[in-house]
C-alpha cells in the first residue's frame, strides 16, 4: 500500500480564507460550466433534424452518451476492484478522493469549524478531522459534492463546448496531488492522463474531450460505490461515509445509509442526463461551431 498523503498546511491560520476560495472557485467554474451556451433558433422544422425531436427524445448524437455511461460504469467498478488496474487509475481516483475530501473540509469551515487534518490516497482512501461546525452538514457535504461534481462532468459529454470548459477544471484537479505524491509511479501516470487530456484538445476539433469528461463525471457522481467497495472489499483503514453516518445516527445502519446514497446518486445521473438531453440538442455543424469560437483548434 502507497502511505497517505497528509496536507501539512491544512494547519496554518491561512487555510480558511485559502481553502474557502478555492471551493467557491471550483463550484463558480462549474456552476457556469453547466450553464448551456447559446444556440442560435433553428429557422424551421425542416431546416434540421434536431427540430424535429422531443424534448426529451435523445438525437442521434446523444444516444451513443447514454450507452458509453452505462459501458464506463461497469469499466470504473472492474478498474476500482481489480488490483492492477487499481494502480492504473491511481491518478484519477486522486483526483476523486481529494475533491470529496475538500468538499469535507470547505463546509467545516463554512459552519465554523477547523480543519485539524486531511489526507487522502487512491488506496487507503481519504479522511477529513475537523473540530467543531455542524456534523451533519459536514458529513453530507462529501457525498453532495462529489455527486453534483460528476454531475457537471457528465454535461459536458453532451458538448464539446462545455466539455472544452470543464476540461479546464480536470487538468487543475489531476496535477494538483503531484504536489504531495512522491511514488513515481504515480507522478508518471498524472502526466500521462494530462498529456491525454491536452491530446484530445487537437482530435477532431476537441470533440474526444466529451468523452473524457463523461469518464471523470461517472467516476465522481458514483464515488459512493467506491467508497463502499474499498470498505467492504479492500479494508481500507479509512471508514466510509455511509459508516460515519451510522455512527452519526447509531439507530440506522451503514447499509441503509449506502442504499440511500447510491439511489441519491443514480437518480442525480438520470436527472442530469435528461437535463443534456434536453439542453443541447445540436446537430454536429452545430456543436463544432459553438465550440469553435472558443479556443479553436
Amino acid at each position: 500500500m502507497a502511505p497517505t498523503h497528509v496536507y501539512p498546511f491544512l494547519r496554518a491560520p491561512f487555510l480558511p480564507r485559502l481553502l474557502l476560495a478555492l471551493f467557491l472557485f471550483s463550484m463558480a467554474a462549474t456552476t457556469l460550466a453547466a450553464v448551456p451556451p447559446y444556440a442560435q433558433p433553428i429557422p424551421s422544422p425542416s431546416a434540421s433534424p434536431v427540430a424535429r425531436t422531443s424534448n426529451l427524445q435523445p438525437t442521434s448524437l446523444q444516444i451513443p452518451v447514454l450507452y458509453v455511461i452505462v459501458v464506463y460504469s461497469v469499466v470504473l467498478f472492474g478498474f476500482w476492484t481489480i488490483p492492477i488496474a487499481r494502480r492504473i487509475i491511481s491518478p484519477l481516483k486522486l483526483f476523486a478522493i481529494g475533491w470529496h475530501e475538500a468538499c469535507h473540509a470547505a463546509t467545516a469551515v463554512l459552519t465554523g469549524g477547523t480543519v485539524l487534518r486531511m489526507t487522502i490516497d487512491p488506496f487507503l482512501g481519504g479522511c477529513t478531522i475537523v473540530e467543531g461546525g455542524y456534523p451533519p452538514l459536514i458529513l453530507s457535504a462529501g457525498y453532495l459534492g462529489s455527486t453534483f461534481f460528476g454531475a457537471a462532468f457528465v454535461l459536458a459529454g453532451f458538448d464539446t463546448l462545455m466539455a472544452k470548459i470543464m476540461s479546464f477544471i480536470a487538468g487543475i484537479g489531476l496535477i494538483a496531488p503531484l504536489s504531495l505524491v512522491r511514488d513515481k509511479m504515480t507522478i508518471v501516470l498524472t502526466v500521462f492522463y494530462e498529456a491525454l487530456l491536452i491530446g484530445f484538445w487537437f482530435i477532431d476539433h476537441a470533440e474526444a474531450l466529451r468523452w473524457y469528461m463523461l469518464f471523470l463525471g461517472v467516476l465522481h457522481i458514483f464515488f459512493v460505490v467506491w467508497d463502499i467497495t474499498d470498505e467492504r472489499f479492500f479494508r481500507k483503514p479509512n471508514d466510509s461515509d455511509a459508516t460515519q453516518w451510522a455512527l452519526l445516527c447509531p439507530g440506522i445502519p451503514a447499509h441503509i445509509w449506502a442504499t440511500f446514497w447510491i439511489l441519491f446518486e443514480v437518480a442525480t445521473l438520470i436527472a442530469f442526463v435528461l437535463i443534456g438531453i434536453v439542453s443541447f440538442k445540436r446537430t454536429p455543424e452545430q456543436m463544432q461551431a459553438e465550440a469553435g469560437r472558443f479556443l479553436p483548434t
